[in-house]
């Protein structure tokens, strides 16, 4: 074989070589962004099923709250003791329904990663009705507070609210 003809083969085996090692390089995708792509999926569901869920409650859909949507050892982290199960938490959140019969429910803004979710929200009503054995007092209340949130399999898990309680009872007009 000659110089020349040893000199091509050389380089066409290399450049057959180069060419696998960028087709297989670009194919091979590392798992630390598949599971990237798979949280940002899981992310998107969660989101999106948090505020459909909450959107129909406070429509009036106190059965949404539900074992579809929610795990059954569902949990309200409050001072004191929690609250746990879908009765339970359905009861609890009633009393706004209950309590405001125009309440109004905005999610300012949904964020998180994977199974834990953070929500901004704002509610406005008028306290018309019986709210946690608190008496109508007519008393209109705009309250802001963040939710921690945590999901499971696609299915709200666990809750805990932070607002100003202090705010919220000035509001109602039970404290100065």
């Amino acid at each position: 074989m000659r110089k020349s003809d040893l000199h091509m083969t050389f380089k066409n085996i290399f450049n057959i070589a180069l060419i696998t090692l960028i087709f297989v390089g670009c194919t091979n995708v590392p798992e630390k962004y598949i599971n990237l792509e798979n949280e940002s999926s899981k992310l998107s569901q969660n989101s999106s099923t948090y505020e459909m869920v909450w959107d129909k409650f406070f429509k009036g859909d106190m059965d949404i709250i539900n074992s579809d949507y929610f795990t059954e050892d569902v949990k309200v982290v409050l001072p004191g003791d929690d609250l746990v199960g879908i009765e339970a938490l359905k009861n609890y959140y009633g009393n706004y329904v209950n309590g405001f019969s125009d309440a109004e429910f905005t999610f300012v803004d949904l964020f998180g990663e994977g199974d834990k979710l953070v929500k901004h929200w704002n509610f406005k009503g008028t306290h018309d009705g019986d709210f946690f054995g608190i008496p109508a007092t007519g008393s209109k209340v705009d309250l802001s507070g963040t939710t921690l949130i945590l999901m499971e399999d696609g299915k709200i898990k666990q809750e805990q609210d932070f607002f100003d309680n202090l705010d919220f009872y000035r509001q109602l007009g039970l404290m100065e």
